[in-house]
C-alpha cells in the first residue's frame, strides 16, 4: 500500500495537462488579460462585482478559481475528449488522494447525492433507471431513513429519485426502522453535533444490515483531512461541493465511495440519457478544473495557509477597534466554512447605524463588499474568499464607515 506521502510526492510531478492532448496551459500574463476582459464584460453588462467577505454562498457564485484550475479548464477547452475517458481517469485520480474506491465529478454536491441515490435504487439497470422518480408500484427499494435532527432543505436532493424520508432519532429507532424497503441511510454532516447517533455509530449500522450509507460534506473543508476521514470511517459514499474551499468550479462537485456504486451512478448520469441524472451535465472543462482543485488543495501548505487567515482577521479587527465603542469576536464554526471568522458589534449610542445600514454602505462603496450581518448592531465576515490586499481595503472600509456613524 503506498503512503500518503509517497502518493502526494508523485501526484505533486504529475502535470493535470497529461490527461489531455494538445491544449497548452495558458500563460500568467494570458490569464491577466482574461480577467480585465471579464471586468470589461462586467462594466458593459452593468453586472456589481464585489470584494467577498461573507463566505462562499450560491447566490454571490461560490469562489474565485485559482490559476491552476483556470489553466485546466482554458487548456482542456483546446480539445475533444470523450467525457466517459475523462471521468475515467479524473475519478480514479480524485479517489486515490481521498482514500477512496472511485470517484466522480457531478453537477455540484447536490448532484452528487441525487446520482448517488440513484445509482443505490436502480444500480446499472437501464429500465430500473428509466423509472426514477416514479417508484410507487416498482419493486425497487424507496425508503431512506434520517435522523430528525438532520431532515433539512438538503435532504430533497435526496427525495429528488422519488424516495421517501423516514425519521429517526435512537439508534433502537434507527434499528427498527429499517426492512426490506430501506434503500439507504443518509446523514448531514453539519448536523452532526444534533443527532443522538454519531457518524461511527451510523456506519456500524448501516454494516451490519447491508444498508449503504451517504453522507453530505458539502462546505465542510477544511481540515484537508475531511476529504477521507470518512471514506476511511467507512461511508459507502460522500458527498462534496466543489465550488467552496476546494475552489473549484461552483457547478461541479464530488462524489466518492464504493466502485460499485460510484459505477451506478455514473450510468444514472450523462452521457447516458432516460434517466433521472440526464441534465446534471458536466462538462470536460469542469471535470479537469475539479481534479486540478483537489490535487491544488491536497498539496498546499495548510498551515500557512490557516496562519494568513489569522493575520487577515486581526488586521481587521485592529482596525475595527479604533473606534470607540467597537467590540469583537473571533470564532471557527466547528463543522461547515470552518475557517477564522470575525463578529464586529458597537455600542449604537456612540456609533449611530445599523448593521444593515452599514452593510449597504460597504455594497455600495468603491469597490463594493459584501459581508452578513445579525442583530441590529452586528456584521459577521470572513477571510478566506479575500484575494491577496483585500484585507487591507475591507480593514480600512469598516473603519471608516464605523468612525463616520
Amino acid at each position: 500500500m503506498i503512503s500518503r506521502r509517497a502518493l502526494l510526492k508523485r501526484l505533486s510531478a504529475l502535470s493535470v495537462f497529461g490527461l489531455f492532448g494538445s491544449g497548452l496551459a495558458v500563460q500568467s500574463c494570458e490569464n491577466a488579460k482574461g480577467r480585465e476582459e471579464a471586468n470589461d464584460l462586467a462594466e458593459e453588462l452593468g453586472i456589481r462585482t464585489f470584494i467577498n467577505a461573507a463566505g462562499t454562498y450560491t447566490s454571490m457564485t461560490g469562489c474565485l478559481m485559482p490559476e491552476e484550475v483556470m489553466q485546466a479548464i482554458n487548456a482542456s477547452s483546446n480539445d475533444y475528449m470523450m467525457l466517459d475517458e475523462a471521468q475515467g481517469r479524473v475519478g480514479e485520480r480524485i479517489a486515490e488522494m481521498c482514500h477512496a474506491e472511485a470517484a466522480m465529478v457531478s453537477a455540484g454536491c447536490w448532484s452528487a447525492m441525487v446520482l448517488g441515490t440513484a445509482g443505490v435504487i436502480a444500480g446499472r439497470d437501464s429500465e430500473k433507471a428509466s423509472q426514477l422518480p416514479h417508484l410507487e408500484g416498482t419493486d425497487l427499494k424507496s425508503k431512506v431513513i434520517v435522523q430528525k435532527s438532520h431532515n433539512t432543505g438538503y435532504v430533497h436532493a435526496v427525495t429528488n429519485t422519488g424516495v421517501d424520508i423516514v425519521p429517526v432519532e435512537s439508534r433502537q429507532e434507527l434499528e427498527e426502522a429499517i426492512n426490506d424497503d430501506t434503500a439507504m441511510m443518509w446523514f448531514l454532516n453539519k448536523a452532526a453535533p444534533d443527532g443522538q447517533i454519531p457518524h461511527e455509530e451510523w456506519v456500524e449500522v448501516g454494516k451490519q444490515y447491508q444498508i449503504p450509507t451517504m453522507i453530505d460534506i458539502a462546505a465542510d473543508v477544511p481540515p484537508v483531512e475531511n476529504l477521507w476521514k470518512f471514506n476511511d470511517m467507512g461511508f459507502d459514499l460522500v458527498c462534496i461541493s466543489g465550488g467552496k474551499a476546494l475552489r473549484g468550479p461552483q457547478s461541479a462537485g464530488i462524489l466518492m465511495g464504493r466502485k460499485d456504486l460510484v459505477a451506478a451512478a455514473r450510468f444514472n448520469s450523462p452521457p447516458r440519457g432516460g434517466n433521472i441524472g440526464r441534465g446534471m451535465k458536466v462538462n470536460k472543462e469542469e471535470v479537469l478544473g475539479m481534479y486540478a482543485a483537489v490535487k491544488r488543495y491536497v498539496n498546499m501548505d495548510h498551515e500557512k495557509q490557516w496562519k494568513t487567515w489569522e493575520d487577515h482577521i486581526a488586521l481587521i479587527e485592529q482596525r475595527a477597534k479604533e473606534v470607540n465603542g467597537v467590540r469583537t469576536e473571533v470564532t471557527v464554526p466547528p463543522i461547515a466554512n470552518h475557517t477564522p471568522s470575525l463578529a464586529i458589534s458597537w455600542d449604537q449610542n456612540k456609533i449611530n447605524i445599523t448593521q444593515e445600514e452599514l452593510r449597504e454602505n460597504l455594497r455600495q462603496g468603491d469597490p463594493s463588499i459584501e459581508m452578513r450581518g445579525s442583530g441590529e448592531n452586528t456584521i459577521h465576515l470572513t477571510v478566506f474568499m479575500l484575494q491577496p490586499g483585500e484585507e487591507k481595503i475591507v480593514a480600512r472600509r469598516i473603519r471608516e464607515e464605523l468612525a463616520k456613524a
